[in-house]
């Protein structure tokens, strides 16, 4: 009882006992150990055997049992079977005070295990923090020797670059020298061989110079005897032409004669005959004259022509004879400057050699220093690799034992049976002003939350409390394990709760499409089939079903209908809600959806979205206006070790509690606030009669209470999460909120049943 009182909450002042509600019926039941006791000491008798309980089912049997009699008036047997029913009722108050004294014996050793786990963490704690201290300071001692190191490093790799960079300068140095020298000896060679061809074509043109020559002085002998022939048979034409002369003069006596002598013509014919004959001879012999003069002047002609060309050849060959002497001089000379190049090169390429001898010795000097360093850091090295594999180690330790409080805390939290509470506060807005704080120190770290109203403060205590600060990540974190127990065959159920505009759709669902943004049901589904994945590894195989449905103005409609016109046109009548025998809960004609990935799940979520009833107030401009209930139906089989279970996971975003003066809803919207109100109205009427223990809980007053009845009354693990708003105009609903977390805090629905079958 201290323990569910710690999670009730601790007002710092004195608060009001608020009004029942009108026509509701008290009943007080009386519970106490003394009487109990007291009832129980009365002797049985002695004649008949003691009844024995062995369980819930022969408990029942006998609060079912009812008196029976002859007839009226049968008094005797009447008391008869009230003695056997008395002495029943002992048996079982007895038996239910051994079950109790030993639930109590079991917590209290639990909680001695958690005190002595606790005591023993916290000694971890301190024995890690000294050696992480340590760690620490030996870390930055380290750290002090490293940067020295890494300095004198620095300075050994900034003159091991010098080095390098010399050494470099010298090798490019050296490759350019000998580039060049190559280069060098490539045009030595060349000019070798240029020397040797010039002296070739020099011996040629020598030769040929002196064949010319020959030739010269043959043609200068042919040239004189052409114009020594030339000068006789000028002499013979001049005679000739002397005789023509003569000749001509004696013809023009013969003439002169013939006319004086025509009469001595017959005397002078045969003269004439033979001067006739002379004359034929004669001019036959002046022709062969003339045509001998014209083949010598044509021989002549064509001597001096070749006379011409060859002088024009000698003088070309003379020109290119001394041509070629220039050439092998200016070769000679070339070859001369580049012997003394050569042999100053070879001085150069010496000196650099003598050079890289010594730059290579520094180089191997610098390289064993470097190594020495090299090795002292590596050493460096693997000491803070140690050190940081230890702090990690520390660090797992830490987290293992804070695991391990974790799962205590998760043990007799379910041992109790309570429904889990987890509250968390949405970000301030920038035209917001905050009224909501978390304690800074003591052991409501992180479990719980300050609220200022009316300049009052209200403490509550909640199994976590996250701040505006945490990510949909630290808040899936901390019910994966409450997820995981879906697949170990258990009823799990997470809803949330709080005003229009506190932060519930956006921690049950958030931003599917954005990583960081995905909520509850995103998240829940994934780590669900990424643990499937696992397990199938392991020999088991899962089915997985789907269903989604929203509450809207106590209907409900199929989010996964595929005719939502329909639906909404008044099919709604036919989704029925039963429970079996089991506890389990179904909804007639409502559509179930056989899924195998997280991307078919996702895609019906954006359908369901899509169907969803919102709308528009003065508190939210996206507000939902109906609670949702995703439910998610988990079938496992192990062919190996012949085993079946059964999980259900129910993940529920319910509708925002507002006030009608603030919502300024009107019309259709007024009318889905009062169903709304009505409906959280009936949770709350639920939730007192759980915590109070009354035998009758009104479950039936509401759709929203009668589908969350094995969840609140049956073997469910459930947790709430109430979800805040921190702005100071609603500080009225959020202390409304706190204060419903904290009933739903005090119940006791009793430990979840795994759901097994053999």
């Amino acid at each position: 009882m201290a323990a569910r009182g710690a999670r009730t909450g601790t007002l710092h002042h004195k608060e009001d006992t608020p009004a029942e509600p009108a026509g509701k019926r008290l009943r007080t039941v009386a519970t106490g150990r003394q009487p109990l006791a007291a009832v129980s000491a009365a002797p049985p008798p002695l004649a008949e055997e003691p009844v024995v309980f062995t369980g819930r089912d022969d408990v029942e049997t006998l609060l079912n049992e009812k008196m029976k009699g002859k007839n009226k008036m049968d008094y005797k047997g009447k008391s008869e079977q009230m003695m056997e029913y008395i002495k029943k009722l002992r048996a079982c108050i007895k038996w239910l005070l051994e079950r109790e004294d030993a639930n109590l014996a079991q917590i209290g050793k639990l909680s001695a295990d958690l005190e002595a786990a606790e005591t023993q963490y916290s000694e971890k704690v301190t024995q890690l923090q000294n050696a992480l201290q340590e760690s620490k300071e030996t870390d930055e001692e380290l750290q002090k020797r490293y940067a020295s190191l890494q300095e004198a490093l620095k300075k050994v790799e900034a003159e091991k670059m010098d080095a390098l960079r010399s050494l470099g300068d010298e090798k490019e140095a050296k490759l350019a020298v000998e580039s060049s020298r190559n280069e060098i000896l490539e045009d030595l060679t060349k000019a070798q061989l240029e020397e040797k061809r010039l002296n070739h074509q020099i011996e040629t043109l020598q030769v040929t110079n002196k064949s010319l020559q020959d030739y010269n002085v043959d043609l200068q002998t042919y040239i004189r005897t052409l114009q020594t022939d030339a000068e006789k048979h000028a002499d013979t034409i001049s005679k000739l032409q002397t005789e023509k002369t003569i000749i001509l003069e004696r013809l023009g006596n013969v003439t002169v004669q013939a006319e004086s002598l025509k009469v001595q013509l017959d005397l002078a014919k045969s003269l004439q005959i033979e001067a006739a004959k002379q004359k034929d001879d004669l001019l036959k012999e002046i022709d062969s004259h003339r045509s001998e003069l014209q083949r010598v002047r044509g021989d002549r002609d064509n001597k001096s022509a070749q006379v011409d060309y060859l002088l024009n050849e000698l003088r070309r060959y003379e020109e290119m004879t001394r041509k070629s002497v220039v050439e092998l001089d200016n070769a000679m000379a070339k070859s001369t400057s580049l012997d003394e190049t050569c042999s100053s090169q070879r001085e150069m390429i010496k000196a650099l050699e003598i050079k890289l001898a010594a730059a290579t010795e520094k180089s191997k000097w610098s390289d064993l220093t470097t190594m020495e360093v090299m090795t002292k850091h590596e050493d460096q090295k693997k000491m803070l690799a140690d050190l940081q594999s230890r702090l990690e180690e520390a660090e797992q330790k830490i987290l293992d034992g804070e695991t391990q409080r974790k799962k205590l805390h998760n043990t007799i939290l379910e041992l109790k049976g309570n429904i889990r509470v987890f509250c968390r506060v949405r970000p301030v807005l920038s035209n917001e002003s905050g009224a909501v704080t978390f304690p800074k120190s003591g052991e409501n770290i992180g479990r719980g939350i300050e609220l200022i109203h009316n300049g009052q403060e209200y403490s509550f205590t909640f199994d976590k409390v996250f701040d505006h600060s945490a990510s949909q990540e630290d808040v899936f974190i901390e019910i994966s394990q409450l997820v995981q127990s879906a697949l170990d065959g258990y009823k799990v159920c997470i809803f949330a709760y709080g005003q229009t505009g506190s932060g519930k759709t956006h921690t049950m669902m958030g931003n599917p499409e954005v990583e960081e943004q995905k909520g509850v049901i995103p998240r829940s589904l994934e780590h669900i089939f990424q643990a499937m994945q696992v397990l199938n590894s392991q020999g088991w195989k899962y089915k997985m079903q789907v269903s989604m449905l929203e509450i809207h103005n106590e209907t409900i409609h199929d989010l996964l209908s595929t005719n939502r016109v329909a639906t909404q046109d008044g099919g709604s009548s036919k989704y029925n809600i039963k429970h079996d025998a089991n506890g389990n809960t179904h909804v007639s004609e409502l559509t179930v959806v056989n899924v195998t990935s997280v991307g078919e799940v996702s895609s019906l979520l954006r359908r369901a979205a899509q169907s969803r009833s919102v709308g528009r107030t003065q508190m939210n401009e996206k507000s939902s206006r109906s609670h949702c209930v995703f439910t998610l139906r988990i079938f496992g089989v192990h062919s190996g070790m012949d085993q079946q279970v059964q999980g259900v996971l129910n993940l529920i975003d319910l509708a925002g509690s507002e006030r009608l003066n603030k919502s300024g809803a009107t019309g259709d919207r007024l009318k889905e606030t009062q169903s709304i109100n009505k409906s959280l109205s009936a949770l709350n009427d639920v939730i007192s009669a759980i915590a109070t223990k009354e035998e009758h809980v009104p479950f039936r007053n509401s759709k929203l209470t009668y589908l969350l009845q094995p969840c609140l009354g049956g073997d469910s693990k459930t947790l709430m999460f109430v979800n805040l708003s921190p702005e100071s105009s609603s500080t009225l609903e959020s202390l409304c909120s706190l204060r419903f977390a904290a009933s739903v805090n005090s119940c006791d629905i009793g430990r979840a049943r795994r759901q097994i079958h053999a």
